[in-house]
């Protein structure tokens, strides 16, 4: 059996589109690794409260357990929420990838990123930027109906964005000892407060 590898999923899930997209990307890209990758969305995260907070919290523990992160940096503006999660990320040095599929322009850089100048230039994060449109075109210009449609393009995409997590993935960490890493991650646990740090005791 392959060594699995955790990647969270950060972006929108307030629809949905976002909510069946990010499960038919996830299926996709376990089924394409064969397995080395497993993907948690956190629209299958159980919140046992109501209390936002709870919701926030529950979220950065799994970036903090996370091999990898898959960041979706699609829209005219970002997420904030995303931004945070991605944020917090490179922080903790979890190797991260950008899936930008959105064909609009944004952001503020005339020859850089779609997206703000200041998520950009992170170590071990590598990005994706495609024309969602146009791979969608080509995809149901084969026709077969709509099962079809969606095998070609998610199986695609997720091959294009595993090949980043492996690149990523094998760039050197930026923490090179044991005090080092402890030290990142006991401010990571206590940075956040509101009883993030609860959550691993």
């Amino acid at each position: 059996m392959p060594e699995q590898n955790s990647v969270y999923f950060a972006g929108d899930l307030f629809n949905h589109k976002d909510l069946t997209g990010n499960l038919l990307l996830a299926e996709a890209i376990e089924r394409e690794s064969s397995g080395r990758y497993v993907c948690v969305l956190p629209q299958h995260l159980e919140q046992s409260t109501s209390r936002s907070i709870d919701i926030r919290n529950n979220d950065l523990s799994k970036i903090v357990s996370a091999d990898l992160i898959l960041v979706n940096f699609d829209g005219t503006e970002l997420d904030s929420g995303t931004v945070i999660e991605f944020l917090f990320a490179k922080a903790l040095d979890v190797p991260a990838v950008i899936l930008r599929s959105d064909f609009r322009s944004a952001g503020d850089q005339e020859r850089g990123d779609p997206w703000n100048l200041m998520c950009s230039g992170y170590p071990r994060t590598g990005k994706l930027t495609l024309n969602a449109m146009a791979w969608y075109q080509e995809a149901w210009g084969k026709g077969g109906g709509t099962a079809a449609v969606l095998e070609r393009f998610y199986s695609k995409l997720s091959k294009a964005i595993i090949t980043e997590f492996d690149n990523v993935y094998n760039e050197p960490s930026l923490i090179d000892s044991q005090q080092m890493l402890r030290n990142v991650y006991e401010w990571g646990l206590r940075f956040p407060g509101n009883g993030f740090s609860d959550l691993f005791t």
